[in-house]
């Protein structure tokens, strides 16, 4: 009898390990960063003074928020279409015309949007957006494009204002 209580306890737990998501969504908010994401992994968070990066990496995926000040808010609108084109370049392809993009708190300027990126096996995604002089680079990549994990990282994006 206790035989089949440890392999029955043994099924259940395979059973219960199967069903766990490969993606673990929760909240995290970098200081100094002025913004709230759900990432879906416990993210590394580094920073630098006016500037940081939090990322991680889940289900054959890395997500990673970065941000900078501007020297002046002015600016802004330029930096986001420069890090969208810096992006595109690194990995060798044309930067396809941006999505519309909604973060909430963000101040809305035309260069703010999102851009799907693919190729040679491998997919990326970014999001670019500003509140202020503050730009915000949203990316997720890996080998294949995962929208639904996608759609979920952008929902979860927010900035808050200064407390």
């Amino acid at each position: 009898m206790p035989h089949r209580f440890v392999a029955g306890f043994a099924l259940m737990l395979g059973l219960l390990a199967a069903c766990q998501p490969a993606l673990n969504w929760r909240e995290v908010r970098p200081a100094q960063s002025g913004a709230v994401a759900l990432f879906p992994c416990k993210p590394d968070v580094e920073q630098r003074a006016g500037m940081g990066l939090v990322q991680c990496e889940a289900a054959g995926s890395r997500f990673a928020l970065s941000w900078a000040d501007t020297p002046d808010a002015a600016q802004a609108g330029a930096a986001l279409k420069a890090m969208a084109q810096a992006l595109a370049a690194k990995l060798g392809q044309p930067l396809p015309p941006a999505q519309p993009l909604q973060v909430a708190g963000m101040t809305p300027l035309p260069e703010a949007g999102q851009h799907r990126l693919g190729g040679d096996g491998a997919a990326t995604r970014v999001a670019v957006f500003a509140h202020g002089g503050r730009v915000y680079q949203a990316v997720m990549s890996g080998a294949r494009d995962d929208a639904p994990a996608w759609e979920a990282f952008i929902a979860g994006l927010r900035v808050e204002p200064a407390r």
